[in-house]
């Protein structure tokens, strides 16, 4: 009888409404409903699709005091140019209250060239920093206890190498494998999908993530082997859904090429973890946050047959919105990124990065880098966002937009298990094409003027050109390479021949783990490039797919 009275206060209200929107018509590009009752939830079980914060299915939050016992990790993305400059940087955000590191490496880093290979002209440093060897790595981490401090590092393809690197900095301080706590990204499949840092076909490189997982769990445990990254999909233009679709697609490939590797369930899925992006319509990522976690916990326990809870929980780094950043109006990106910022709390994060105001245009200043991390400050201790777990839970609209968003992304990871999973899906590039679709129909809605940027197509003014940002010295390429030759000529080059060809015989066996080999390169100041040209003379390189 009372949904029979709601429904007849609709229909009443539905008539007012229409005369309203007689005056003064509905904005365009409204695709959610004006307004949400009991009525949009029907069929709502609070114990089956709730129950309470660090209970299955953990929408409500992965740990059952969330915020107020212990805030999310405040990282900050840093990295340019040398180990030097960003190792003061790193330095300078831990003095001011980053309670973990996140490092950026520049693009040659990224896809396994050394600062002098001419490949790597004219970007060495740019956009992140340059590690050639273990040296550039003891300089990076220099006076930074590796025992005290988390460090996030976003590298995918040449993963193996940057840990192992991390590791044996580690030693030489004294501390135990056992000690560290950190994330790398080492998510490839989102790289041949979106974002392009590859090195190696998918089999070798499914390979070197699952030897990760093995010797991590065996030797580093409380570090987290991969990042599943969604932030990079949503930056190329997907929609929520589609993010947290194609990510958790990613992440079930990554658990079956594991799980044929002979390694259990439960043995690894408590170190896997994601990485989402806080984009800015604020209550849809908050949705999604909790749509995100709901899935996976249900796959894990109905799909994968996981028993601990730790493997079901999905923990997420997230970071603030990139690609919404503008170089119109830069100040305005402040607001962006304290809305973001909420968003990701509201969704119940377990680390966040905020993106400084001048990132559309440089690498941020000191001063930008500051105001992102007080943002993050601002929102922890004054807002009264992190006193309440889930505080929007049992919202109408929340709760309904959380179940729209999980359906949305179970039909896509239907579609993709359909194909033969998200390997599969990429090589025909159907992800690639769905992203771009997206990407398009926002692109076009700008365009219109149905989806409004402020600053960029409404609102516009004058400007000066923006002054004091950043510039990496061009000299940085050339500075790198001398460092490099260095360490070549000061280095044991037979205990290096010796470990190289130990890699190179290792790679050729598809049952032996390579990350011990790769740590033993990495001890004698093998350069990344060196390991991984090997390793390219044994795998190959991936050649893209071509979309159309």
């Amino acid at each position: 009888m009372a949904n029979e009275s709601l429904k007849a206060k609709l229909e009443a209200y539905e008539e007012t409404v229409a005369k309203m929107y007689a005056k003064h018509p509905e904005r365009p590009n409204m695709k959610h409903n004006k307004v949400y009752t009991p009525l949009d939830i029907e069929g709502f079980d609070y114990e089956r699709d709730l129950d309470l914060p660090g209970n299955y299915p953990y929408t409500r939050g992965v740990q059952p005091t969330m915020y107020r016992g212990r805030l999310w990790t405040m990282r900050m993305y840093a990295g340019f140019a040398t180990a030097e400059e960003s190792n003061q940087r790193y330095r300078y955000l831990i003095e001011n209250g980053a309670t973990g590191l996140s490092c950026a490496f520049d693009l040659p880093t990224q896809i396994g060239y050394d600062s002098d290979d001419p490949m790597s002209a004219g970007e060495v440093g740019k956009v992140g920093v340059a590690i050639d060897t273990l040296a550039d790595m003891e300089i990076l981490f220099d006076q930074i206890d590796l025992g005290k401090v988390s460090t996030s590092m976003t590298i995918n393809a040449p993963a193996s190498v940057l840990l192992s690197m991390y590791i044996a900095v580690a030693e030489k301080q004294g501390v135990s494998p056992d000690q560290l706590r950190g994330t790398i990204q080492n998510d490839i499949l989102k790289e041949y999908a979106a974002r392009g840092t590859y090195i190696f076909p998918p089999k070798p490189s499914m390979r070197l993530i699952t030897n990760i997982f093995e010797y991590c769990s065996q030797n580093v445990p409380k570090w987290n082997t991969i990042s599943i990254s969604g932030y990079h999909i949503r930056e190329a233009g997907s929609t929520a859904a589609q993010e947290i679709a194609f990510t958790i697609a990613d992440g079930i490939a990554y658990i079956e090429a594991a799980l044929k590797a002979g390694m259990e369930i439960d043995e690894f899925a408590g170190r896997l973890s994601f990485f989402w992006n806080a984009h800015n319509n604020v209550l849809e990522e908050v949705a999604k946050f909790r749509a995100s976690r709901r899935l996976w916990a249900r796959i894990l326990k109905e799909r994968f047959g996981a028993k601990k809870d730790k493997s079901m929980k999905l923990r997420v780094h997230t970071q603030t919105a990139g690609s919404m950043l503008t170089a119109q109006q830069v100040d305005n990106n402040i607001v962006r990124v304290a809305l973001q910022t909420a968003a990701a709390v509201l969704g119940g994060t377990q680390s966040l990065h905020t993106n400084s105001r001048d990132e559309a245009l440089a690498l941020p200043t000191t001063e930008s880098v500051q105001i992102a991390l007080r943002t993050q400050q601002i929102v922890a201790y004054e807002s009264g966002l992190a006193d309440v777990v889930d505080p929007l839970g049992g919202s109408y609209y929340v709760e309904a937009m959380t179940n729209a968003i999980e359906k949305e992304a179970e039909d896509y990871i239907r579609k993709i298990d359909e194909m033969g999973g998200a390997v599969v899906a990429i090589e025909k590039g159907y992800i690639q094409k769905e992203i771009q679709e997206s990407a398009y129909r926002w692109q076009m809605e700008v365009e219109s003027g149905d989806r409004i940027i402020v600053g960029v197509n409404k609102f516009q003014v004058e400007e000066k050109p923006v002054e004091g940002l950043l510039k990496v010295d061009a000299s940085v390429g050339e500075l790198q390479s001398k460092k490099l030759a260095k360490v070549k000529a000061e280095r044991d080059q037979e205990a290096v021949d010796t470990a190289l060809e130990a890699l190179r015989k290792g790679a050729e066996d598809e049952n032996v783990n390579l990350m011990p080999l790769i740590l033993d390169c990495v001890r004698t100041y093998a350069s990344l490039g060196e390991i991984c040209n090997v390793l390219r003379g044994v795998f190959g390189e991936y050649q893209a797919h071509a979309t159309v």
